[in-house]
Formats: structure tokens, sequence, C-alpha cells
């Protein structure tokens, strides 16, 4: 047992922004101090002065989820030369009858830890996370898919009669071929409000636009389906040519 081989436990509850630490004795299991650090480099390096401080001997870390919030202090004390175990959470029951507080938590890490054997050692590695990392896409990708479908599904309802019963039946690698298929009947575009042109918008390849609008006479005038560009220029060339 961890008891046997060690002197002292500093138990740990981990958090995304702060680690509460216990130190227990290994002989008695009396709580000798207690310290919440940042979760963060400086914070690792104050865990660790703080434990050559109160436990200045045989000891061990017992992290809770050494795997997750622990892990950069689990990497920080491994690379240090310090053992280090991975402890579950306390069960629900266990929390309801005693309370629920950080600093229970860590004593109830460390003293979890000094029953424990086989020693259980941290769920980490470069191989480990990958996976991890992998898996945890994977089910996000399936979430997305699976509110993807609900909501075609429900656009469905709501669709007009002979499109509802062409797409209610189909499967879904068919029913999502056949929606890529579909595409939005282009609107008809509208009139010019400001200029009353029959002319109904710019041409959409044309990047340049007059600087001023046409005059009122040439509003007035002005029946075609090109630019206005081009209407102000066979405009020019009649003022130009010579009169009979």
């Amino acid at each position: 047992m961890l008891a046997d081989e060690m002197d002292y436990v500093v138990g740990v509850d981990t958090h995304r922004d702060e680690h509460v630490l216990a130190v227990v004795a290994a002989a008695t299991g009396a709580v000798l101090a207690r310290r919440a650090v940042r979760a963060n480099g400086g914070g690792y390096s104050a865990a660790l002065r703080f434990a050559e401080e109160a436990a200045d001997g045989a000891r061990g870390w017992a992290v809770e989820g050494a795997g997750h919030y622990g892990a950069g202090l689990a990497r920080y004390l491994a690379s240090r030369g310090e053992t280090v175990l991975e402890v579950g959470r306390s069960a629900r029951g266990e929390r309801r009858l005693c309370g629920k507080d950080d600093q229970l938590d860590a004593v109830r890490a460390g003293r979890a830890a000094l029953g424990s054997e086989p020693l259980p050692r941290p769920r980490s590695g470069e191989r480990r996370e990958a996976l991890r990392l992998l898996l945890l896409a994977r089910r996000g990708a399936v979430d997305v898919r699976r509110e993807a479908l609900v909501q075609l599904r429900s656009v469905i309802v709501t669709a007009p009669d002979r499109l509802r019963e062409e797409l209610r039946g189909l499967a879904v690698g068919r029913l999502l071929e056949r929606c890529g298929r579909l595409r939005a009947q282009a609107p008809e575009a509208p009139m010019s409000s400001r200029h009353g042109l029959s002319c109904a918008a710019w041409p959409l390849g044309s990047r340049r636009r007059p600087r001023r609008p046409p005059s009122s006479s040439a509003r007035s005038s002005c029946t075609c389906r090109h630019s206005h560009r081009s209407c102000s220029r066979s405009r020019a060339s009649a003022r130009s040519s010579p009169r009979s």
C-alpha cells in the first residue's frame, strides 16, 4: 500500500483555473497543511514549493482528473521526478453525507490514494492524448450531424405539399443527395426606385459606375436594357453630330 511506501500524500482537487492542495500524513491520515494555487506554470511551481516545505520526505501526489484539469500539473510534477498518482472523483453519496468543499475533496483524494493498491498512474502520453482528441472531434461531428438532420426534417414539415411528399419518405443518404440538388429561384430584379428607370439594375460584371445619375430628361427617355453608361455615350454622340 502507498501508506507503507510514502511519508506524505498531497491530495489535489483540480479545477479549470485553480487547484486546491492538502498534505496528508501517510501514517495517520491527518491533514497537515492546505493551499490553493493557480492552474498555470507559476501555480505549479508554487505547489511544488509548498509540498517541499510541508511534506519534506517521501511523498506522492494524488491528483483528481490527472487526464483533464490536472493534466498540466501532472506533467509538471512528473518532469521533476515527483510520484504522481491519479484518483477518481469521490462518490456522490459520500459527498452528500460529508459535504462538498474543494479542501475536503483534496483531503479525500489524498486519503483515497493511501488505501489504493496497486498504485494508479496518470493516464497521460502523446498517443493517448491524440486518441482522446480524435474521439472528441468524432463525438462533436456526430452531434452536429444529428442536429442538422433534425433541423432538416423540421423544415420539410413546413415545405410545399408536393415537395414534402417527395422528401419525407427518403432515407438519409438519398434525402441529402436530393436536397443538395435544390436551388433557390433567382428573384426578378426590382425596378430602380431612385431613378425611375426601366433598366432594372446595373450590369453584374461592371465594376465602374457613373459618378452622377442621369439627368431628368435622360431618365424620362431611357427604356434600354443595358448600362446607363452606354446610354450616355449614345446621347453624347447624338448631340455632337451636326443637325441637318
